[in-house]
């Protein structure tokens, strides 16, 4: 996306005072004023890219074109301020052709599941992507590689070095979210050098907050981290606003949106430390949906005022982003603008990004990239066997022994059963599946991890995806070995994806070639596949809403977060960061 020339500014002056015509007019519209939070008459001029003049209705009519908008309102082009866009699995072409004409004309992008797979070659990637679309994706410098250092190991390792150099790159506004939270409380080196670097760059750095609070949370500011998406509830997101935090209310945990939006209301008044991000959609959700208008059209159903919601996405964001060029309808700045027909359920009519109209519904073409071929080729797994998807119960007689086992979803929790063991292996009853999960990044001595999964119902097939925040190894669910081989297997002979076994066959897969998360199809075909493979993994999962949900698989291993998770090192805990062994009577081991 181009940014504003001094040609362009100076042919703007002259067409303010009417000594030139404007390019293109826009009349008899409602203006969204996010600066005064008025709904006022005003006519919009513009020249090249820019906004040349916001002025009373009816007071010019000279410009090349002239587009009447009766009954519309006119917003400024909308803000997404923390999202990563392989989510959609989609290039970042594609998915500016579906989130600009949503009206979405800037993104903050984490290109940290890139980075977990392919470290800088993959930040490089989403920045040459990215080159000379309608969309303005700013980039945020991974500082999650991986998310829990000790906890778990990835594709790359990035530590104040590769912080630095990414800040040092023009594409690059800030440290993405830091999510090694115990790192940064404790100080370790790597932590306090990526902070550092942020400071020292006079960049942003974003944080990811998830559970902190009181001391905690007061000593996570003061490391540096400047705001938070990580909301858990209403009086979560009420302590770091008032903590000093900016906070970034996500959509994509929509239950929590209601309190949000109560809590906002009785406050005096609407701060501007306030932005909105989607975080992550998913292709089926972007498409039908929407990314930043769908959290803002929700927003204002739970009774947020629509001005309110508007300005939180865009001038607040600005501000955020110490960007004065984009976030308002005033001359001087960037003309991304919304055509709007009704602003409480947010329905857009056209887009302008630049100052030109992005249609719905037509391809934009991929910039090239140089290191495509750095890229591909991410399934680095050997041949796996029956006997990986075993739990292992290593230096113990047959019997029955104590085990720790990964109850529930997004909120774990330890449980421990008396289980029978088997020449080394646990006997699994009704009540546990089994996670797998093995580094794919060509680790060279890479071992299989098997886990007892609980409170997941039972499973009557398996699913392997390539696709697992952060690190992105190899995970697969399931009960029977056999089908989860299958899964994993097909998995790596498709190069990445995710891939859904039933009854000893494939039944749904979609193939994701770019880094195990990326697929180059268009977004209707990557939206069919993806509800396929939903659909298909409904047929043998029992879901149970809103944290045992399909989103779920792809976070199952989040080390980050408090409670058990399994990576590729093994069973550990992100709130005390220790590994432990599935032995109960074993004592932890703390990294």
């Amino acid at each position: 996306m181009t940014e504003i020339t001094a040609q362009s500014r100076a042919r703007a002056v002259k067409a303010a005072q009417g000594l030139e015509p404007f390019d293109l007019l826009l009349t008899n519209a409602t203006l969204v004023d996010v600066a005064t939070a008025e709904l006022r008459a005003a006519d919009v001029g513009i020249i090249d890219n820019m906004i040349a003049s916001v002025h009373p209705q009816g007071t010019r009519q000279d410009a090349k074109e002239v587009v009447d908008l009766t009954g519309r309102f006119l917003a400024p082009g909308l803000i997404d301020m923390h999202v990563h866009f392989e989510s959609s699995h989609m290039t970042p072409a594609n998915y500016a052709s579906v989130i600009v004409p949503q009206g979405t004309t800037t993104i903050m992008c984490d290109p940290h599941e890139l980075a977990n797979v392919f470290g800088m070659d993959g930040v490089r990637y989403g920045i040459e992507a990215s080159k000379g679309l309608p969309l303005r994706i700013l980039f945020t410098a991974p500082s999650s590689i991986p998310s829990t250092e000790g906890l778990e190991t990835s594709g790359a390792y990035f530590s104040g070095k590769e912080m630095e150099e990414m800040l040092s790159w023009p594409e690059v506004v800030g440290v993405a979210e830091v999510m090694d939270m115990k790192g940064v409380l404790a100080g370790s080196k790597r932590m306090t050098e990526i902070v550092a670097a942020g400071i020292k760059a006079n960049k942003l750095v974003e944080g990811h907050a998830r559970g902190l609070k009181g001391p905690e949370l007061q000593a996570y500011l003061a490391a540096g981290v400047t705001s938070d998406h990580e909301l858990t509830s209403a009086e979560d997101f009420l302590e770091k606003l008032r903590s000093g935090l900016s906070i970034e209310i996500r959509g994509s945990h929509d239950y929590l949106l209601p309190d949000i939006v109560k809590a906002l209301n009785e406050l005096p008044f609407a701060s501007s430390q306030i932005s909105i991000c989607t975080d992550d959609v998913f292709p089926d959700d972007l498409v039908s949906k929407g990314g930043i208008c769908d959290v803002l059209r929700r927003l204002i159903q739970y009774g947020l005022d629509p001005v309110t919601a508007i300005r939180f996405a865009t001038l607040n964001a600005s501000y955020r982003l110490r960007r004065t060029d984009i976030g308002l309808i005033s001359a001087g700045r960037i003309a991304d603008i919304v055509v709007l027909s009704d602003l409480q359920t947010m329905k857009i009519n056209t887009v302008y990004a630049s100052g030109k109209i992005v249609p719905k519904g037509v391809k934009i073409a991929s910039p090239p990239v140089s290191n495509m071929e750095a890229i591909s080729h991410s399934m680095k797994v050997r041949p796996l066997t029956l006997e990986d998807f075993e739990v292992r119960v290593p230096n113990v007689a047959d019997g029955i022994h104590r085990l720790r086992a990964i109850h529930g979803a997004r909120f774990t929790e330890w449980h421990e059963a008396d289980l029978e063991v088997k020449n080394g292996f646990a006997v699994l009853p009704d009540a546990y599946n089994r996670l797998f999960i093995m580094n794919r990044h060509g680790k060279p001595d890479a071992q299989p991890q098997c886990a007892l999964l609980g409170d997941w119902g039972t499973m009557t097939g398996a699913l392997a995806t390539s696709y697992s925040h952060d690190s992105h190894n190899l995970v697969v669910l399931g009960k029977d070995p056999k089908e989860m081989l299958l899964a994993a297997n097909s998995l790596i002979e498709m190069g990445g994806g995710v891939c859904v076994v039933k009854n000893g066959r494939v039944i749904a897969s979609i193939a994701l070639p770019i880094a195990g998360m990326i697929s180059e199809e268009d977004p209707e075909i990557i939206r069919q596949n993806y509800n396929t493979v939903k659909a298909a993994t409904d047929t043998i999962m029992e879901w149970k809403p809103p944290y045992r949900v399909f989103k779920a698989i792809e976070g199952i291993s989040l080390a980050c977060n408090a409670g058990p998770h399994l990576t590729d090192l093994g069973l550990t805990d992100g709130g005390t960061k220790e590994i432990l062994p599935i032995l109960a009577s074993q004592p932890a081991i703390p990294v």
